[in-house]
């Protein structure tokens, strides 16, 4: 499973960056996970946009589905702009807010299915295991796995000893870090850099990757404070065009 971060900033993207977009490939199968402000312009670097199998969200704030309707617009034209027959697509989103599951459609340009927190979805070569955190609105983690690797995103949380019992055993664990250690991110339904290297301290990840950034501050002093709570733990900060091949 190859994983590449698309955008990694938390609420609103800096100067030709993006918010939450993450591209999961196992042979020649592509998965976006979220779909944040700017996230389709970036993607193109890495990807054909008509190459996407599947879209899947966490949950319907801004910074996670901003894109969407680039996309949609996307699918809407590329039939006139490529005389050619349209890959399949859809949009995986739950149904616990059904506005935001309502506004992942357009026109019929790409069809949307709910899945549902309590099964595994199955889509190509992936099965996602769904786990609900702590946020203000309903957002979902994923444990995301083939037949050689294990993803696992917190998505929008604060800190959960079930989100970290759930991520045992993967080979990567992107955490959300929306502050830095002693901020307040449970307030917000977010984590400091602390609690992140917490949960995967807790979870014995050998990768811990930080994600949903803050727009102040020194993100290498992140690195370090979540070090602390993982000393077993290889640490990094996301940045745009990260990747790595988990197997």
């Amino acid at each position: 499973m190859k994983v590449t971060v698309i955008g990694f900033w938390h609420a609103f993207p800096e100067a030709g960056e993006a918010a939450s977009g993450y591209l999961i490939e196992e042979g020649d199968y592509k998965i976006l996970i979220d779909c944040g402000s700017g996230v389709i312009s970036q993607l193109q670097q890495y990807s054909d946009l008509g190459d996407i199998d599947a879209v899947i969200i966490s949950h319907y704030h801004n910074d996670h589905v901003g894109d969407i309707g680039a996309l949609h617009y996307f699918r809407l034209l590329q039939p006139v702009i490529i005389d050619a027959p349209q890959q399949p697509l859809t949009i995986y989103g739950h149904n616990e807010d059904p506005a935001g599951f309502d506004n992942l459609s357009f026109q019929g340009t790409i069809p949307t299915e709910d899945y549902a927190p309590d099964q595994p979805l199955e889509i190509g070569p992936f099965t996602f295991t769904f786990f609900k955190t702590t946020h203000p609105v309903p957002c979902y983690a994923m444990r995301v796995q083939t037949e050689t690797a294990v993803l696992f995103y917190s998505a929008d949380t604060g800190f959960s000893t079930e989100l970290a019992h759930a991520a045992c055993g993967a080979d990567l664990m992107i955490a959300e870090s929306t502050a830095y250690k002693g901020g307040d991110g449970a307030s917000f339904g977010h984590m400091t850099s602390e609690e992140a290297g917490q949960m995967a301290g807790l979870a014995k990840v050998p990768h811990l990757l930080l994600t949903h950034l803050p727009h102040y501050g020194t993100h290498d002093d992140m690195i370090g404070e979540a070090q602390i709570e993982c000393p077993d733990t290889k640490v990094e900060k996301a940045s745009s065009g990260w990747n790595k091949t988990l197997s």
